[in-house]
């Protein structure tokens, strides 16, 4: 094949062009990824003098991939935005001031509703054709993880709100970030295998919200998704 002067001139593309072009192609699979490297920041970063300000900086970095993945959704962009930029204006001032018991509850509430949009987006995102691309399978685990941090934030809402909701292995009226975290999975999954429990009654009463949503989750989503592979495949 011939190939013209102006292709000979064409510089390659940059390593920035490169990952802005993987995005644009996986933007799920790249959401998923920042989720989970975050999750296996989190038992170094919460003992830091500073871990409250470095999870903040990650949380606002999950937010702006959260934001661009949701343009690739049915989801409406500019309500995304209009959730998450509150959100991590509130993320911050909740690092400043940490006294502040309705700004810190708020911060957190604040992003647990952009998260839930955020998953409301993936799922519509994997709902809105008949045919299984590879972003929409990334999109499976990265809705999966983004209803964990959704959950999770939530129930550090409830824990501000009503101190002594959750109780642990160790003493102290408030669990960290992690430990909700880890509490989070396993209601979602339905393990149960959790040594912190809600005894609080809001704790309790967002649990089994949660329990709920995790199978409806697996028989919703992840069902469909196998049957329109299998389809695809016996074509």
């Amino acid at each position: 094949m011939e190939t013209s002067v102006w292709d000979d001139l064409r510089e390659p593309p940059t390593r920035a062009q490169r990952w802005r072009a993987v995005l644009r192609k996986q933007p799920s699979a790249f959401l998923l990824g920042v989720q989970l490297v975050v999750i296996v920041l989190l038992p170094w970063l919460q003992d830091l003098e500073y871990g409250r300000l470095a999870l903040t900086v990650l949380s606002l970095c999950a937010l702006t991939v959260a934001v661009f993945t949701v343009r690739s959704t049915p989801a409406l962009t500019w309500l995304s935005v209009g959730l998450g930029l509150p959100a991590g204006v509130l993320e911050v001032w909740s690092s400043i001031d940490t006294d502040s018991t309705v700004i810190v509850a708020l911060a957190h509430t604040a992003l647990s509703l952009f998260y839930f949009y955020t998953a409301y987006g993936l799922v519509s995102y994997m709902f809105e054709d008949a045919w299984v691309t590879k972003d929409e399978l990334f999109a499976v685990g990265a809705a999966f993880t983004v209803l964990l941090f959704a959950f999770a934030y939530l129930f550090l809402a409830v824990q501000e709100l009503w101190p002594g909701s959750f109780v642990g292995h160790t003493d102290g009226a408030r669990r960290s970030f992690l430990e909700l975290l880890y509490l989070s999975g396993a209601n979602l999954t339905s393990v149960g295998l959790s040594d912190v429990l809600p005894v609080g009654s809001q704790a309790r009463a967002v649990a089994i919200i949660e329990q709920l949503a995790g199978v409806m989750y697996v028989a919703m989503v992840i069902s469909r998704l196998v049957a329109l592979t299998v389809m695809r495949n016996q074509r």
